[in-house]
């Protein structure tokens, strides 16, 4: 009868002291190298910002801001209209997109069935992720073709980019709201749409401001849609009508970017200059709202 013995598992080669340092170094390793990521990505900002500072700043003064585009040719001018422009198609397309998204956000998550709200959530998904030249050449053959460019159509082709933004981050703000202050309104016998009227809404309007302001900044540089729904522009004037095209930024820097003149060239970086500027400040108010839900719904 033989005796099968077990073998001792070799001892391990590294003991407790030198597992500790590995993991140090590993550790050390590894948070050098995301600073290193870190600073890379800062550095590539910095480099962009300096860069557009130093070819903008010879375009930049008070006529740039205050006056119209000159006709081909002459010298001078400014953006005034495709300020005045942007600002009327960012809030034409906010008006549209940011209550639709909203109710879809509400809807998805406060009433919709789970087989509903899946399916909804994907398609907010895909939507997002379709390239605005699609969105545009939509528009162009829906609005367009058989009319004429306005802002109308501008706005429209803007209002689908930023409303899978809008809905999606309030899809989310909303899923950070606690359950229990819902229950607690449905046992003071509350019915649902006052509980998301007096309870979720107030609580997640911090988020949901946050989402919206993330969209509009979204939508600021949109080019692609504009060039087909609003860049043939019939007089160099300020106008706030949407029913024709409307000067915009986006296009304006497009447009002086193919002009042979070194003017042009530095006015179209200036005006890069404004849209990095409105972006920034819209991102810096977003995260400014967003720290302040995020204690809110903590608290």
């Amino acid at each position: 009868m033989s005796v099968t013995t077990q073998t001792p598992p070799p001892p391990s080669r590294l003991t407790g002291g030198a597992r500790q340092r590995r993991r140090k170094n590993v550790n050390r390793l590894m948070m050098g190298v995301s600073t290193l990521a870190a600073l890379i990505a800062l550095a590539v900002l910095a480099l962009v910002l300096v860069d557009i500072v130093i070819k903008a700043a010879p375009a930049l003064n008070l006529d740039f801001f205050t006056k119209n585009p000159v006709p081909f040719g002459q010298t001078g001018g400014g953006i005034a209209d495709s300020i005045v422009g942007s600002a009327i198609l960012i809030g034409l397309a906010s008006a549209m997109a940011i209550p639709i998204g909203i109710l879809v956000a509400i809807f998805t998550n406060e009433f919709a069935p789970p087989r509903l709200s899946s399916p909804i959530r994907f398609a907010l998904d895909i939507l997002n992720g379709v390239p605005t030249i699609v969105t545009g050449i939509f528009i162009y053959g829906l609005l367009v073709i058989g009319h004429t460019q306005s802002g109308w159509a501008g706005a429209i082709a803007l209002a689908i980019v930023e409303l899978p933004i809008v809905a999606r981050s309030a899809q989310e703000v909303l899923a950070l709201v606690p359950r229990s202050l819902k229950e607690a309104g449905l046992a003071l016998g509350l019915r649902r749409w006052r509980i998301v009227l007096r309870i979720v809404l107030p609580t997640a309007a911090g988020g949901l401001v946050t989402g919206a302001v993330l969209g509009v900044a979204r939508v600021a540089g949109e080019t692609a849609p504009l060039l087909l729904t609003s860049s043939i522009f019939s007089n160099l004037g300020i106008t706030t009508n949407p029913g024709v095209a409307l000067p915009n930024i986006p296009v304006t820097i497009f447009t002086l970017s193919e002009s042979p003149s070194p003017q042009d060239h530095a006015q179209a970086w200036a005006a890069a200059l404004v849209l990095v500027a409105f972006v920034l400040i819209v991102s810096l108010v977003a995260r400014t709202f967003n720290e302040r839900s995020r204690r809110k719904i903590a608290d």
